[in-house]
C-alpha cells in the first residue's frame, strides 16, 4: 500500500491531524521493552527504514521527523535515512537535543504528543510527560497510530514454549520463587510484577523463541504468596508444560488478561515493579489505591549471579564455540588462499552452519557483524544484500558473533589481517589488546561498580587521542539474552555492584571512520582473588577460547608481562580445544597459539 517511507509518514501525519496530534514519538521497544523485538512491534523500523536495534522516531504534524539513536547507529543510520526526509539526531553529541527539548522548542501549550503506551516504558513515559507538562502540552499514551496505519502488520509471535531441566538450570522454579519472595517481602510489599522477558524465563525455567536470538516466550508474571500465575497465550504449552508448571506452583494464564488482573488488585497490595521494564499501559492499569514499589527485580539481581550448574554450561557452551570458530577460520584462510569467492553474507552463514555442528546449539545469539575493511568501523554492521561486499584478501576483518546453546550464551569478537598490516594497524590493534588485558588481569574491591574500571580498557587508547563511544562490558544470560543487565562496564555511571558469580564481556574497540575497525571481545567469569586486611578483592577469569591474532601486534608497545598473558591464554586455547580436533586442525590451532617472544628493546 506504502511505496515508500514518505507515503507512511503521509498516512501518519492524516491521521495524527484526524486526532489533533502535534507529534508521534515511536520507539523501538515491544510491551516488554525488549531490545530484540518480534516482527510486530518493528514500528519505528516499519515507519523509518532504519533497521538498528535501537533508535527512537519523532514525527511532526509537518514535514519535519528526526530519528535518535546512538553512537552504535551513527553511519548505519546516516547510510539508511539517506534516501528519506527524516533527520539524524546523534545520541550523546554535543549540541544535540534531547527529545523532551525537540518537543517542547517545537511545540507550543496546548499541543498533544502522542505514543503507544504499550511501547515506551513507564519511567520514561513520566519523565517524558513531566517534561511536556512545564510548557503545558499533553501526551497521550493510549493510541497506537503507526498501527492503525500498518495495514499488513505482523501478528504476535506463537511458537512453543519449553521447560530448562534442573540439570541445566541448577535450581528449581519453586525454589527461585520462593527466593525472589524472601526480597519482595523485604520492601514490604506483598507481590512482584515482573514483565522483562528474560527475567520470567529465568525465574520460571521457561525458553521459547517468539523474540529472534533470544530464547524467551511473549507473557507477564504475578508473583505473591497466594498466587504463582504466568499470563502466556496457552496455544505456546503443551499439557505437559502445564502440568510440570502445576507441580512448581504455577498457575497458567491467558496473556491477555495480565491488565484485567491487575485492575482488580485488592485496594493496599503492595507491588514491586522496574518501571525502567514495565510500560506505561500496564503501569496505568495497577489501581491508585495499590502502594507501587519501583525497583530492580529480585529475578533482574539473581539471574545475573550464575549458580555453578549455570557456569559449568558456559564453560561447555564455549568449549564447543572454540572448536567452531577454529573450524571457522581454518576454513576462511584456505578459501582466501585458494581464490573462492566471498563475502560478508557467505562468511556470517559459514560461520552458522560450523557452530551448527555442535551439540545443543540453537541458533545465532545475535546478528553476526562480518565487517570488512571500512564496514568494520560501523559498530553494530550487519550485511545486507545492498551492503555486501566481497572479502579479499587484503586489509583486516573484523567478526563479531555469538550463539545460543542449551547450557549456555556465546558472544566474541576478534579481527584478523587478510594481508601483512600496516603499522597503523598494528599499533590500533595492540592499543585495544593492552586495554583488554589491562581489564582481563585487574584486581578490584568487593563493591567495584563497573564505571570505576572502564578507564583500564581505554587508557592506552586514550594515551593516542582515540576513543570508543559504546560500552566495555555487558553481562551475558545462561541459555538468555546475549546483552543482560543489570551489570556493565561502560563510561556511564551505573550502580550495580561487580559481584562474584557475574559474566560479562570484555571488549575495548577503535574505529576510523571509512577505513577499519578493530575490537578483541572475549567473556569473562568475576570470581573472588584474595583476603587482605583491606578487604575482599575480586578479579576476572576469561572463559573465551579463541586465538587472538598475532600477525596485528606491534609487539615494541606490549610489555613483558602483557606478552606473559597472551602466551598463557593461547596456553590454555590449545590445551583445550586440541583433544577434540583433527590432527590437521591441532596443528594450524598449534601455529596460531605458538608463544611470542619480548622483543630485545621491549618495554618492561
Amino acid at each position: 500500500m506504502y511505496n515508500t517511507q514518505q507515503d507512511k509518514l503521509a498516512a501518519l501525519r492524516a491521521l495524527m491531524a484526524e486526532y489533533g496530534v502535534s507529534a508521534c514519538v515511536i520507539p523501538s521497544s515491544d510491551p516488554h521493552m525488549s531490545e530484540y523485538v518480534a516482527p510486530r512491534w518493528k514500528a519505528r523500523q516499519w515507519m523509518s527504514g532504519f533497521t538498528g536495534s535501537a533508535g527512537t522516531l519523532v514525527v511532526l504534524a509537518d514535514d519535519c521527523a528526526y530519528l535518535w539513536t546512538d553512537s552504535r547507529y551513527f553511519l548505519q543510520a546516516e547510510a539508511e535515512l539517506r534516501k528519506t526526509s527524516i533527520g539524524l539526531i546523534e545520541l550523546g553529541t554535543a549540541g544535540m537535543p534531547s527529545i523532551d527539548g525537540f518537543l517542547k522548542s517545537n511545540l507550543k501549550a496546548g499541543d498533544t504528543v502522542a505514543l503507544d503506551g504499550q511501547t515506551y516504558s513507564a519511567a520514561a513515559a513520566h519523565a517524558l510527560q513531566a517534561g511536556l507538562a512545564a510548557k503545558g502540552i499533553r501526551l497521550d499514551t493510549s493510541r497506537d497510530l503507526v498501527g492503525e496505519i500498518w495495514h499488513d502488520r505482523p501478528e504476535a509471535p506463537a511458537n512453543p514454549v519449553y521447560l530448562m531441566p534442573l540439570e541445566l538450570s541448577g535450581q528449581s522454579a519453586e525454589d527461585k520463587i520462593k527466593h525472589t519472595l524472601r526480597s519482595v517481602h523485604s520492601y514490604e510489599a506483598h507481590a512482584l510484577l515482573l514483565c522483562a522477558l528474560d527475567e520470567i524465563a529465568w525465574t520460571f525455567n521457561m525458553r521459547g523463541s517468539d523474540v529472534d536470538y533470544n530464547p524467551v516466550a511473549l507473557c507477564y508474571a504475578y508473583i505473591s504468596e497466594e498466587q504463582k500465575i504466568l499470563f502466556v497465550d496457552q496455544a505456546k504449552l503443551s499439557d505437559g508444560t502445564v502440568d510440570a508448571l502445576r507441580l512448581e506452583g504455577v498457575d497458567v494464564a491467558p496473556y491477555s488478561l495480565v491488565t484485567e488482573h491487575l485492575r482488580n488488585l485488592p485496594a493496599g497490595t503492595g507491588i514491586v515493579l522496574d518501571k525502567q521494564k514495565t510500560n506505561i499501559a500496564i503501569y496505568n492499569a495497577i489501581p491508585e489505591n495499590c502502594r507501587i514499589i519501583d525497583a530492580l527485580t529480585p529475578p533482574n539481581h539473581f539471574k545475573s549471579i550464575k549458580n555453578e550448574t549455570e557456569l559449568k554450561g558456559f564453560n561447555n557452551a564455549l568449549l564447543r564455540d572454540g572448536i567452531a570458530l577454529t573450524r571457522f577460520y581454518i576454513w576462511l584462510e584456505e578459501a582466501l588462499r585458494s581464490g573462492r569467492q566471498l563475502t560478508e553474507i557467505s562468511v556470517s552463514n559459514k560461520l552458522a552452519s560450523l557452530r551448527a555442528e555442535q551439540p545443543g546449539y540453537m541458533y545465532d545469539s545475535f546478528p553476526t557483524i562480518c565487517g570488512y575493511a571500512h564496514h568494520g568501523a560501523i559498530v553494530h554492521y550487519s550485511a545486507t544484500p545492498a551492503t555486501d561486499i566481497p572479502i579479499l584478501p587484503e586489509g583486516i576483518l573484523l567478526i563479531d558473533s555469538g550463539a545460543q546453546y542449551r547450557d549456555g550464551t556465546t558472544d566474541i569478537t576478534r579481527t584478523i589481517a587478510l594481508s601483512q598490516p600496516t603499522t597503523e594497524i598494528r599499533q590500533d590493534f595492540t592499543r585495544v589488546l593492552k586495554g583488554h588485558i589491562a581489564l582481563a588481569t585487574c584486581r578490584f574491591p568487593e563493591g567495584t561498580r563497573g564505571s570505576q574500571i572502564d578507564v583500564l580498557a581505554r587508557q592506552y587508547l586514550w594515551d593516542a587521542g582515540i576513543n570508543y563511544r559504546h560500552g566495555t562490558g555487558h553481562g551475558v544470560g545462561h541459555c538468555l539474552n546475549v546483552h543482560e543487565g543489570p551489570q556493565s562496564i561502560r563510561m556511564e555511571e551505573n550502580p550495580i555492584i561487580l559481584s562474584r558469580g557475574m559474566i560479562l564481556s570484555n571488549e575495548p574497540a577503535m574505529y576510523r571512520t571509512n577505513r577499519y575497525g578493530i575490537r578483541t571481545e572475549n567473556l569473562m567469569h568475576i570470581v573472588k582473588d584474595t583476603t587482605t586486611e583491606y578487604g575482599t578483592f575480586l578479579t576476572f577469569e576469561t572463559l573465551t577460547l579463541c586465538h587472538i591474532d598475532t600477525q596485528l601486534l606491534h609487539l615494541p608497545m606490549l610489555t613483558a608481562a602483557e606478552i606473559s598473558w597472551l602466551n598463557n591464554y593461547h596456553q590454555t586455547v590449545y590445551r583445550q580445544l586440541a583433544p577434540h580436533l583433527t590432527a590437521d586442525e591441532q596443528s594450524w590451532l598449534r601455529r596460531k597459539t605458538q608463544p611470542i617472544q619480548q622483543p630485545p628493546h621491549g618495554n618492561n
